[in-house]
């Protein structure tokens, strides 16, 4: 039996998306490259099911969730079908913003609130704090990084996980404006220039981009006030950036 399409979901099977959503009539919509960046979002979530598990039990039943740089609202989606009982999805562009409203109108999510924003304009006293927080392929495409970790700080109640691009990490002692005061590096950036690609839904919306090394988020997150953080593994079979620690997923808790 072929269940009708509505309107908006047939809006959605119109277009090319990032991600691959499954429509209440059972259609799924068509993604970048015939599907060749599906494998990085399905690695992505796998990670996340894993960690979320293991803090929160097999259900989100009784907890909220706050999604900044949801993009068009994928992992907002899959939050609800762990069972979240709200969850908000922020992001700075017009377009995924209107992305995201689609996809809600269209799988009926009522339980999904979706706001505009730039990371480092968040409310976060209107907003108040959530049990989860996702950042996920965010920092990379930041010339604050540290800011935008304090702001997931500032959010969670219990826990944040954070995706990103990494760079290779820098150790050693440095002399601190004399050889007399030497200090050790806890970590380094690398520079990204995408300031030519700004105009790129998937880009920097400055151009200037900070990447962490491993050590350098993590050191990061535990000055910013995580408790503690701990490196997501990443499955055997698993997109390759992430099996080899080229991106990697990090959770802070609070608790």
């Amino acid at each position: 039996m072929t269940i009708p399409m509505s309107a908006d979901e047939q809006r959605l099977l119109d277009k090319t998306w990032f991600y691959r959503f499954r429509l209440p009539s059972g259609r799924v919509t068509a993604t970048y490259d015939d599907g060749a960046l599906d494998a990085i979002h399905d690695t992505r979530l796998a990670m996340l099911r894993d960690v979320v598990s293991r803090r929160f039990g097999e259900s989100l039943a009784g907890h909220d969730a706050i999604d900044i740089a949801c993009h068009q609202g994928w992992f907002s989606t899959k939050l609800l079908e762990m069972g979240a009982d709200r969850v908000v999805a922020v992001d700075t562009r017009d377009e995924h913003v209107a992305d995201t409203r689609l996809v809600r109108d269209a799988l009926g999510l009522s339980k999904l609130d979706v706001r505009q924003s730039d990371v480092h304009a968040l409310d976060r006293a209107g907003l108040g704090q959530f049990d989860l927080v996702l950042m996920l392929g965010l920092i990379y495409h930041l010339e604050n990084p540290i800011g935008a970790l304090r702001q997931a700080r500032a959010l969670t109640r219990h826990m944040c996980v954070v995706e990103t691009q990494v760079v290779p990490g820098m150790s050693g002692m440095v002399d601190y404006g004399s050889y007399r005061f030497v200090r050790p590096l806890k970590g380094s950036f690398g520079i990204i220039d995408e300031t030519d690609d700004t105009h790129g839904p998937e880009a920097s919306t400055t151009g200037i981009c900070l990447v962490p090394s491993l050590e350098a988020l993590f050191w990061i997150m535990r000055k910013v006030g995580f408790s503690r953080v701990e490196l997501v593994p990443p499955p055997a079979d698993g997109y390759e950036q992430l099996v080899h620690g080229k991106r990697v997923m990090v959770a802070g808790y609070v608790d």
